[in-house]
């Protein structure tokens, strides 16, 4: 594979694997469950799509916005987690009801990094392994395609998630919708080219996160889009930013946040920081072409 022959599927792939959320809008949700007799009615199809786009995205032709902080950790193989970076990740929807019945959703994202557990941005970081300055390299991603029926989530053939399905429960006035995911694809970056940015021959990426909303917005027959919480992990193969080369381990993410009714109900710092950094998530217009994560890399980096 040459330096500008990435593999769609791969690349679309490497871009989730970056640490940011788009992988939780992939996933597909399990059809068991255990519900209160006055829940939603997720034993109806309809009903149930309706309920699944409701709660992870909208039911209705809207944009809705989720703002997450996803701390990332380096996973060396040894020892405890080493506390990395934070992006401030913002990720819009734009969904509308289809004739079938289902709900689909163009999915676009940004982050921008700050120091650990802070709003202060940050432009390179220094490797404590190799102890080498790297430039950081943002994230995009998008705009992608996404379809919610009643059997969960359904993406095009550029989409490598396989998700496993879990199932659903109402815990008190909460339902939690939780999702596993796990893919690998052959690494583009080739040790001989990229002697720092290669990590090994596959890269590897797993997630487990939910959905949490309350059953009175999503009983609520006015309100199109429920303010759900989202919650996840990822363990990740180190992107080639980082400059690990061959160094085993992962990265690990947490990342924790919610869906916004507007834009104005988003923490002040990091909307500043988007604002200047990734002003595209906020004229998804004038965003109508792809980004490919690891091919804008090969083709803007140089190894090293």
């Amino acid at each position: 594979m040459s330096k500008g022959q990435v593999d769609r599927r791969q690349v679309l792939a490497g871009a989730m694997a970056g640490g940011s959320a788009l992988g939780v809008w992939l996933d597909s949700p399990a059809l068991g469950a255990t519900t209160a007799a006055a829940g939603p009615r997720l034993e109806d199809p309809i009903e149930r799509a309706r309920i699944f786009a409701k709660v992870k995205g909208s039911c209705a032709e809207e944009t809705v916005y989720t703002f997450c902080r996803l701390h990332l950790y380096l996973w060396l193989n040894d020892g405890n987690l080493k506390p990395m970076l934070t992006m401030q990740n913002l990720n819009a929807g734009t969904w509308r009801p289809l004739p079938n019945g289902n709900y689909q959703g163009l999915i676009r994202e940004v982050g921008v990094y700050t120091a650990f557990d802070t709003d202060d941005y940050v432009d390179h970081w220094i490797n404590p392994v190799t102890q080498d300055k790297r430039e950081i390299w943002p994230f995009f991603g998008g705009p992608l395609s996404v379809e919610i029926g009643a059997q969960g989530t359904v993406t095009g053939p550029e989409a490598t998630l396989k998700p496993k399905e879990m199932r659903f429960d109402v815990m008190g006035d909460q339902l939690l919708l939780p999702n596993q995911s796990a893919f690998s694809f052959p690494n583009p970056f080739k040790p001989e080219q990229w002697p720092k940015e290669a990590g090994e021959p596959m890269f590897y990426w797993d997630s487990h996160y939910f959905f949490a909303a309350s059953l009175s917005e999503i009983l609520d027959p006015k309100i199109s889009s429920a303010q759900s919480t989202v919650q996840f992990q990822n363990l990740v193969s180190f992107h080639p930013w980082l400059g690990m080369g061959r160094t085993p381990g992962r990265t690990y993410g947490k990342g924790l946040g919610t869906k916004l009714r507007s834009l104005d109900e988003m923490p002040k710092a990091p909307r500043v920081l988007l604002e200047k950094h990734a002003p595209q998530i906020f004229d998804l217009p004038s965003w109508q072409a792809p980004r490919l994560d690891f091919m804008e890399y090969m083709q803007q980096r140089k190894p090293g």
